[in-house]
């Protein structure tokens, strides 16, 4: 680092910055409508064939990725930025990389950046692997002796050896990935840019990978910004975290806080919910539905160790016999908890609708949120076919106890399922 950038206790300061994008023609279909829309637009008015509940980032032929937002990064700090797709992190860090310019604001970066935004960015697939670590070195600055004294800690890491001196288009996903981490965690920089791009590594190089940046922050002293939508990896590497939202900086500070907010939504406990076909993970053809949910608790909220009951409404295109439901819990935070099974099939006729009615215990589910997944399959003659899943099935919340003389159950730090009470016995003195 270099002694300007050191006595500066920022890495990056960020005020009131706005990105705004065209999303193209009026497109109304008619040219009488895009007359309106064109008129209206000339006037300052809203646009009349702007559909009821469209976003407010939309107005007429621009798009608000970024609005107004305002942020102080200190040097050191390992941050990470979390929300909902479409919220600005990507623009976010294409800014901060000055891949793009903002519409409005100030950017000020104190230090070199290495950002790895995207499969691909910053290399070119006509040049060897080899031949794309000088070139990145030489964007940030370095000398060819400098990228050579790094060269081989760089080979090392990325786990491509064997390929280093291949034109990186014939690399495959993973290795692109391994190579650029590497290029972006070994060359000088002060501040690393990670996008969710380290999901298309193996398990064991994710690890390596946060590991690398753990390093970085505590050993060297660099400032880490990491997108992820992986709350455990934001968990391990993050000591701040920043919530983003429609363009927008919803919540900046502790990172369990961040995470809380971010999977609670104002419409999360609701008794009843209605399914439809883009709620649905397919697996295979659309045969079986579940049409809605609806749990005895109007308020979504029991006491601990209070079964919820929930009734399904289900319809099938064909006749199927021994369908069975599985349940797999997810708490709040994303973790997964465990799953429950229907002890027992049930048979429904083509074209017409079923409700069933299951009762979840919850004897070793923790105080706090728990979001059930909604999978069906059929069982016959010991051949399990799986149907389909309802990723965001419906939620419910286990109320927190008063405490009788025990600790309070601390699901972040303990687990997310609280297991039946172990016996304690007073043994007898030995003489």
């Amino acid at each position: 680092m270099s002694t300007a950038i050191q006595q500066c206790p920022y890495a990056i300061q960020i005020t009131d910055v706005r990105k705004q994008y065209r999303l193209g023609q009026v497109n109304s279909s008619t040219l009488q409508g895009e007359l309106a829309s064109w008129w209206a637009k000339k006037r300052g008015k809203e646009d009349p064939n702007m559909k009821i509940g469209a976003a407010p980032r939309i107005s007429g032929e621009t798009f608000m990725a970024l609005n107004g937002v305002t942020l102080t990064i200190k040097q050191g700090e390992a941050v990470g930025i979390i929300g909902k797709n479409g919220a600005g992190k990507s623009t976010l860090l294409k800014l901060l990389s000055r891949v793009t310019a903002p519409t409005e604001g100030e950017i000020d970066i104190y230090g070199r950046i290495s950002s790895m935004l995207e499969v691909g960015t910053g290399f070119n697939g006509e040049l060897t692997g080899r031949e794309n670590v000088y070139m990145n070195g030489a964007i940030l600055g370095m000398t060819k002796a400098e990228i050579d004294a790094k060269m081989e800690d760089i080979i090392a890491f990325s786990e491509v050896r064997e390929f280093i001196d291949t034109p990186v288009k014939r690399y495959s996903s993973g290795m692109y990935v391994k190579l650029a981490f590497s290029v972006a965690a070994h060359l000088d920089s002060e501040i690393m840019i990670m996008d969710e791009v380290l999901a298309v590594g193996d398990m064991a190089f994710q690890k390596k990978c946060l590991d690398k940046m753990k390093e970085a922050v505590s050993a060297e002293g660099r400032t880490v910004l990491y997108v992820s939508h992986n709350m455990a990896t934001i968990r391990q590497l993050c000591e701040r975290c920043i919530v983003l939202d429609e363009g927008k900086v919803v919540y900046d500070g502790d990172v369990e806080t961040a995470i809380e907010y971010y999977m609670s939504g104002e419409d999360t406990l609701k008794a009843h919910r209605d399914y439809v076909f883009k709620d649905y993970l397919l697996k295979n053809k659309l045969v079986f539905q579940v049409l809605s949910s609806d749990i005895d608790h109007i308020d979504c909220q029991y006491g601990m160790g209070e079964p919820v009951t929930v009734r399904l409404v289900c319809k099938s295109q064909t006749d199927l016999d021994n369908v069975h439901f599985r349940l797999q819990f997810v708490y709040k935070d994303g973790t997964r908890v465990g799953s429950s099974f229907s002890s027992s099939g049930f048979s429904i006729a083509a074209d017409t609708e079923t409700t069933v009615q299951l009762t979840l215990p919850t004897t070793e589910l923790v105080p706090g949120q728990h979001l059930a997944e909604i999978a069906f399959y059929s069982c016959n003659d010991d051949n399990y076919n799986f149907i389909n899943t309802i990723e965001n099935g419906f939620c419910f919340e286990i109320r927190t106890p008063t405490p009788e003389n025990h600790l309070p159950f601390w699901a972040r730090n303990w687990g997310h399922a609280h297991l039946a009470d172990m016996k304690l016995e007073v043994l007898p003195h030995e003489s």
